[in-house]
């Protein structure tokens, strides 16, 4: 689903005197630097201490391939918070497209439950129906969870759904457990079912910003502002955590106990570690793997020189 929220025609600017950037706006599943962010118009403000009159556009792109092909055709500058999952499949097609920073990361935040308590290990899933969605964080974690067991997709019945399609099979009977993310998750713990497992050693589950090499290349000091602006999100949280939590909780209409509860999980930092490069590479593996990408990937290429 794609929205463009507070756009205008993009002018034509020489590329020193860039006037509007357009950066992708998604909240879910707790994506509380873009709401912080949003909220306090960071950016803009950052543009203006640093001499440049630039307006933000939103555009309100849920779909990681969405996103990426926004990116390509030049709708978007910036990808504020895209899956890992996207950026490599764009990039093994031969997209433009470039990791600029990291946004997350939030392996516990991703999940399988039942209602079947009796279901504790990969060997009791063996035969039965799981739902979730397909060549996602949670596709992986299901992956990797069945072969440490010795188990491959096809021991089980494993059908494409969305995050509240499968949870709500799940509620309805009709599949023996459901793959979900988030508040989805939270409720599912909340209700009492059984946590089979969640991503913790399974998946990364690692969400970057994008951008464009050539964007970059023409429009350094722009990027380098938002990327400082960044930073001073994540500082806002840190250092006003409870109005933090109050502002996405009313944005996300979530009680502000399950806002904490699930702020737990996440780590909100832009560097790109070793570890994050490894994440990548993982990725990139699972869906040469799983066929979602055709030729193996070297991830090296993803990251600004």
């Amino acid at each position: 689903m794609t929205s463009m929220v507070g756009c205008s025609a993009r002018g034509n600017t020489e590329k020193s005197q860039l006037n509007e950037l357009t950066i992708t706006h998604v909240t879910s599943p707790l994506n509380v630097p873009s709401i912080i962010q949003k909220t306090n118009n960071v950016f803009e403000e950052e543009f203006k201490n640093n001499g440049m009159d630039i307006t933000i556009n939103y555009a309100e792109i849920t779909s990681g391939a969405d996103q990426t092909q926004a990116l390509a055709s030049g709708d978007v500058d910036i990808l504020y918070a895209v899956g890992g999952t996207s950026i490599i499949s764009a990039a093994a097609n031969g997209a433009d497209i470039k990791v600029l920073n990291m946004y997350s990361r939030s392996p516990e935040a991703f999940a399988m439950y039942s209602k079947d308590a009796n279901i504790k290990s990969a060997e009791d899933l063996r035969g039965k129906t799981i739902a979730g969605p397909v060549g996602t964080n949670l596709h992986q974690l299901l992956v990797a969870y069945l072969e440490k067991a010795g188990m491959t997709i096809e021991d089980v019945n494993y059908v494409n759904m969305s995050i509240p399609d499968a949870k709500a099979a799940l509620d309805g009977g009709s599949v023996d457990a459901a793959l979900v993310a988030g508040p989805t998750a939270y409720k599912a713990k909340e209700q009492g079912y059984n946590l089979v497992t969640n991503g913790k050693g399974l998946t990364d589950a690692i969400i970057a910003v994008a951008v464009r090499e050539d964007f970059y290349n023409e429009h350094k000091d722009v990027v380098d502002a938002f990327m400082k602006a960044e930073a001073k999100v994540l500082e806002y949280i840190n250092e006003n955590h409870d109005e933090a939590m109050d502002i996405v909780a009313k944005e996300l209409d979530l009680d502000k106990t399950a806002v904490e509860e699930m702020f737990k999980q996440y780590d909100f930092n832009m560097e790109i570690t070793e570890d994050d490069k490894k994440a990548f590479q993982n990725i990139a593996d699972f869906m040469f793997k799983t066929g979602m990408i055709e030729k193996e990937f070297n991830t090296d290429i993803l990251y600004l020189k």
